[in-house]
């Protein structure tokens, strides 16, 4: 048994010398073959054990079931099969949602109710590298009229939840996890302590740390050892599926469900809009009971973003799950459907695109999970050196994605989706500017140029729909992209967490011009009869109540372009193509409690 491994065997404790044994009975004796007798390189030796016993222990099963999936996923993967045989498409059922409709509202301010009893997860474990950022992605700007970034934004959203949910009550403490990675852990720790986490306790927040899994090096699920260092194995990131299985190791879900929570809502590191369209998708959620509920945009046939579509085996199984683009009209064309893909009369697709924003109920999840062990349908991606399939280019690993959760779900489970416009609720950044530059026109650029403009073009538009004369955009090329300018409008989450909220704040005419920008920082800010043309920051502290009316005019801020090839400029401002000149501003700041108004 110990044969490759020679007396090295007396260096392990009898639970490594297990763990050794399940190695070698699983085809990975090549790992140990290599091995000098003991009294050299001992301390590697053990590093090397120390490293196994940690992959082992943070994968569902172990390495034992790691590399069995493997094997099985391989195999398939070279045979060619489809994931998708014997199943047929079709529509799922979900709501669709028009933004300050009758309807839209009653799931909102149902939504803000349910809010107590939620929880937020953050999947967080990226770096900006592809955006051109070497920082975290949750540290970036999510617009630089404030330099609010991303981490600050969602959380004053639920905090603006979670004191609009308690209406006066006792606040209930709405916990957030955020799911880091060996890359990202430190530096959002450090974004938290040193921001004060940004309003929240630091008890509310809890980091839970993604591990890497083991690189494979051929189609038998060898492990790939690193070509520098025989004392270790490759790893490589899993995927953000993981959040299910960490959850559920961490003991977290049952503390939330001791508590009386309900709803798990899972979002991902940058979207800048999202925040506009949780309470209404989680209206939905508790007024249709579903156990899933996927947030979705309307998508463009063929659009490069998942579909989510109703999958029926021959069997009689079936599940409602995202479908990658390039897998769903192929699939379609298999099904009957001879055009595959293609837009209905309203000019969309009719299956929703998936933007990887979930709702679980918490109850049904646990049930989920304590079956499932918190593991998630896997992929595998390898890249062969030719036709026949046999050598990989480089070591390849597991996959698992987290909107794969519905895979294993029961047919009674609850699994539905709610569409929003993209203009409300999708603006994510994540290409560079380059990559932007080459998207065909008309589709989105997802860069931190249309990023931010969407900010600002989302904002515009829902102050226009409670009356506001908002001028329209002028179109602009920044980093190559051609985007619409709306007028820089911002405000806090507390100012404007629903449309009624926001309704109930603007009173008589007022108007924006194309050049202006408006910040509102402050909970009790009332716009009435107000005129705009320049620049106007309003920051107020919570008990005071501020009318904002009559003309304000100066030279404001002007965009002025950023060349992001240019050195000189900080990386946030160069991935955007443009910063502002604060040439001119009326900036009101009130610091006491009361009544007051602004008027020039």
């Amino acid at each position: 048994m110990a044969s490759t491994l020679g007396d090295n065997f007396s260096l392990l404790s009898p639970k490594q010398q297990e763990l050794v044994k399940m190695l070698l009975d699983n085809g990975q004796e090549h790992v140990f073959r290599d091995w000098p007798g003991p009294g050299v390189d001992d301390d590697k030796k053990k590093a090397f054990i120390d490293q196994v016993t940690r992959l082992d222990s943070s994968y569902p099963g172990g390495l034992q079931a790691y590399i069995k999936n493997a094997k099985q996923l391989l195999a398939d993967s070279k045979a060619g099969k489809n994931p998708f045989d014997g199943f047929t498409p079709s529509v799922p059922t979900g709501e669709t949602l028009t933004f300050a409709d009758e309807n839209f509202i009653k799931y909102e301010e149902a939504g803000v109710q349910e809010a107590q009893k939620a929880a937020f997860v953050l999947v967080a474990g990226g770096l900006g590298e592809r955006l051109g950022y070497s920082g975290i992605k949750v540290a970036l700007p999510a617009e630089t009229t404030t330099g609010t970034c991303f981490l600050q934004h969602y959380i004053e959203y639920i905090l603006a939840l979670q004191e609009a949910s308690s209406q006066g009550k006792n606040q209930t403490q709405i916990p957030f996890v955020i799911m880091t990675s060996d890359d990202t852990h430190g530096r959002t720790l450090e974004l938290l302590e040193s921001n004060s986490y940004f309003g929240m306790q630091p008890k509310q927040v809890t980091l839970l740390k993604q591990e890497k899994v083991a690189c494979l090096e051929d189609n038998d699920a060898r492990l790939a050892l690193d070509p520098q260092n025989k004392y270790q194995i490759q790893t490589k990131p899993h995927g953000h599926g993981d959040v299910h299985s960490l959850l559920y190791s961490s003991g977290i879900l049952k503390v939330w469900n001791d508590a009386g929570l309900k709803w798990v809502l899972f979002f991902q590191d940058t979207n800048g809009l999202l925040f506009k369209a949780i309470p209404s998708a989680l209206g939905v959620s508790a007024t249709k009971q579903y156990h899933v509920n996927s947030l979705a945009v309307p998508r463009k046939a063929k659009e490069a973003i998942g579909g989510i579509t109703k999958l029926t085996h021959s069997d009689g199984r079936s599940m409602v799950i995202n479908v990658e683009y390039n897998q769903l009209d192929p699939l379609l064309r298999a099904s009957g459907y001879p055009d595959g893909d293609v837009n209905a009369e309203n000019g969309y697709s009719p299956f929703p695109g998936n933007i990887n924003q979930l709702i679980l109920e918490l109850g049904p999840y646990i049930e989920e999970l304590s079956r499932t062990g918190g593991a998630i349908k896997e992929f595998v991606n390898p890249k062969y050196k030719d036709a026949r399939k046999n050598e990989f280019k480089s070591s390849t690993r597991l996959e698992c994605m987290m909107q794969d959760y519905p895979k294993t779900l029961p047919p009674s489970a609850r699994v539905g989706f709610t569409v929003m416009d993209a203009w409300l609720a999708y603006a994510p950044v994540k290409n560079n500017a380059e990559d932007a530059a080459k998207v065909p026109k008309g589709n989105p650029y997802h860069s931190a140029t249309s990023g931010e403009m969407s900010i600002y073009r989302a904002n515009s538009r829902i102050l226009k729909q409670v009356g506001v004369q908002v001028a329209d955009p002028v179109v602009q090329v920044l980093n190559g992209q051609e985007v619409e300018v709306w007028p820089r409008i911002t405000w806090k989450p507390k100012w404007g967490l629903t449309y009624s909220r926001i309704k109930s704040k603007v009173r008589g005419k007022s108007s924006i011009s194309q050049r202006s920008t408006l910040a509102i920082k402050g909970q009790n800010i009332f716009i009435e009869n107000l005129s705009l043309d320049g620049a106007l920051i309003i920051d107020a502290v919570d008990n005071a109540e501020v009318n904002a009316s009559g003309s304000v005019q100066n030279k404001g801020w002007t965009l002025e372009t950023v060349d992001h090839k240019d050195s000189k400029e900080p990386e946030v401002l160069r991935i955007r193509g443009f910063k502002f000149n604060k040439v001119d501003q009326l900036e009101a700041k009130y610091t006491e409690p009361g009544k007051f108004t602004l008027k020039p």
